[in-house]
């Protein structure tokens, strides 16, 4: 008998889905929404699942995966080497028949250096969305603002070498940190 102070998010269950590599459906190496979606009996629904009362899925929105998707460049859509948003609609109504609560991994502290707001945000130092990221001037001379370096390979320093008057971003190449993001 479950307890009447029972909550789901405290005391339940939660299954984390690294939706690349969880269920591949269509034989191309990488795990999909069709391929979880099948799946779901294994999690809960079947009297030999594992019982979940939520999934957690990685992010699996549009990314140019610099960083394994946590880079996002559109949170309004599904990347589509994960199927489309008809499979994720699915997989949410699928999920709930079944008793499956599903959450999302959303990365609202940086985004993709692709993403819209980004683009428009390092176009100019005037964009409406500039501060929406952090920034630092170089270094007199033309270094970089700090000697950091990018976990990608590259210095702080390259990832806003085409910005205007000579901006560096203080994160990773391919995902800008954002600041508190829209108003």
């Amino acid at each position: 008998m479950i307890s009447p102070d029972w909550l789901w998010w405290r005391d339940g269950v939660i299954y984390h889905v690294y939706l690349r590599s969880f269920a591949d459906s269509n034989g191309d190496g990488l795990g999909d929404l069709p391929g979880l979606i099948n799946r779901l009996d294994y999690l809960n629904g079947a009297p030999d699942s594992l019982g979940v009362d939520a999934i957690w899925i990685s992010p699996c929105f549009p990314s140019p995966d610099a960083d394994f998707g946590y880079d996002v460049a559109d949170y309004t859509a599904i990347d589509p080497r994960y199927g489309r948003l008809e499979d994720f609609d699915r997989l949410i109504a699928e999920a709930h028949q079944r008793g499956i609560r599903v959450l999302l991994d959303l990365v609202y502290n940086h985004t993709s250096d692709q993403h819209p707001w980004f683009v428009e945000a390092r176009a100019s130092r005037t964009s409406p969305r500039r501060d929406w990221y952090v920034w630092r001037d170089g270094r007199p001379g033309g270094g970089g603002p700090n000697n950091w370096q990018s976990v990608f390979g590259e210095s702080v320093k390259a990832a806003s070498e085409y910005a205007t008057a000579r901006a560096d971003l203080e994160a990773a190449v391919g995902r800008p940190i954002l600041l508190g993001g829209p108003s």
